[in-house]
């Protein structure tokens, strides 16, 4: 076949598809200009038996409170990205996709997240998932999670919602600009600290000579009478550079007062990660999983973070301590399951301490 028929037909081959595409395109634009909504489904794309945190009901009631026109509007008209954050907006839904058929259908995809625990101390009634997002508990749901109770105060106020590393990131930007602002507070304090530093060596420099034919009675009284000048600046300056030293360190104790607040907040948060992870871990082993059904936590003296656990096998307390070395204690109590419960009897007890390194301790009831 020549070279140029090859070509010729290549470009009709290509310019045919082109149109098509503009024919094609311009037909779906028309049709979406033409067609209107019918109906809306809704799908939970997770939803379970053990996850039921939105249903069809709950999101077809969003929907119908919104304002934005569905069923009845121009496919072309519906605000579909508008629809998703209005969905999405709510903390317990991951993701939402809505998209319009050809037909009209208005589908409407949702996607919950998966809770790992529950907060249920004072103030707090919140789900947390293993990324650290953070919910309210909605209305009329249940998941089967490990409940945290007790007098523990997490590093975040009660009606947060969001991730807790973007919390505690955010708070401790504030922070930082919190330093830097009273560090500039400073600024004009260093500037008549080397304003006075200047009047002290100019003082040192202030001499009188003897003048010619003068008497020495008369220098004798330029020099007392200098003297004297030079006492009271020198205790006017001594003065000043007091008053901007107490200035600048009361500065410095507030920066101070913010750099301790800056480290308990991260321990605070340190501590958090690490019961999200002791939960975490929990969950991924089949007897712990079933064995501990509630965790009460509570902030110690030193601000650390200590557990007690509520077991579902016997009707004793676990006292479980910190957080450090949370799966040698684990191991260990699992040991003292077999070894030493299954001989003393599962109601001996009314405490098992395992706070302490190679050793169990226990209270008889």
């Amino acid at each position: 076949m020549p070279k140029y028929l090859k070509y010729t037909l290549l470009a009709l081959l290509w310019g045919g598809v082109a149109a098509y595409l503009l024919y094609a395109g311009g037909k779906v634009r028309r049709h979406r200009a033409e067609q209107p909504v019918t109906r809306i489904e809704v799908e939970v794309v997770d939803s379970t038996s053990q996850l039921r945190l939105v249903s069809e009901a709950t999101v077809r009631g969003w929907l119908a409170r919104s304002g934005i026109k569905t069923v009845g509007e121009k496919i072309g008209a519906v605000r579909l990205d508008a629809l998703e954050r209005l969905i999405a907006r709510n903390g317990f839904v991951a993701d939402a996709r809505v998209t319009v058929s050809y037909s009209g259908v208005l589908h409407v995809a949702v996607w919950q997240r998966t809770p790992l625990m529950r907060l249920l101390i004072d103030g707090y009634n919140s789900y947390v998932t293993e990324e650290g997002y953070l919910f309210a508990v909605p209305r009329a749901s249940s998941v089967y999670v490990p409940v945290i109770t007790g007098t523990y105060r997490p590093p975040f106020p009660a009606s947060y919602v969001g991730y807790a590393a973007d919390y505690r990131r955010e708070q401790m930007q504030q922070i930082d600009d919190k330093i830097a602002e009273l560090e500039r507070e400073k600024y004009p304090l260093y500037r008549r600290e080397l304003k006075n530093d200047e009047n002290i060596r100019s003082l040192r420099r202030m001499l009188i000579k003897k003048r010619w034919f003068e008497s020495s009675e008369s220098f004798g009284e330029r020099v007392r009478e200098l003297r004297k000048r030079k006492e009271q600046l020198r205790r006017k300056y001594r003065y000043e550079a007091q008053v901007i030293q107490s200035a600048i360190d009361k500065i410095s104790e507030k920066q101070e007062a913010e750099r301790r607040r800056q480290k308990i907040l991260a321990k605070r948060y340190e501590d958090f990660s690490k019961l999200t992870t002791f939960v975490k871990w929990m969950e991924n082993d089949d007897f712990w999983r079933s064995e501990i059904v509630q965790i009460t936590a509570r902030t110690t003296e030193s601000g650390a973070i200590d557990l007690e656990l509520t077991p579902r096998s016997g009707n004793y307390t676990i006292l479980f301590g910190r957080l450090d070395d949370a799966e040698q204690k684990l191991d260990k109590l699992l040991r003292f399951y077999r070894e030493g419960l299954g001989k003393a009897g599962w109601d001996r007890y009314r405490t098992i301490n395992v706070k302490y390194a190679g050793q169990v301790v226990c209270t008889e009831w």
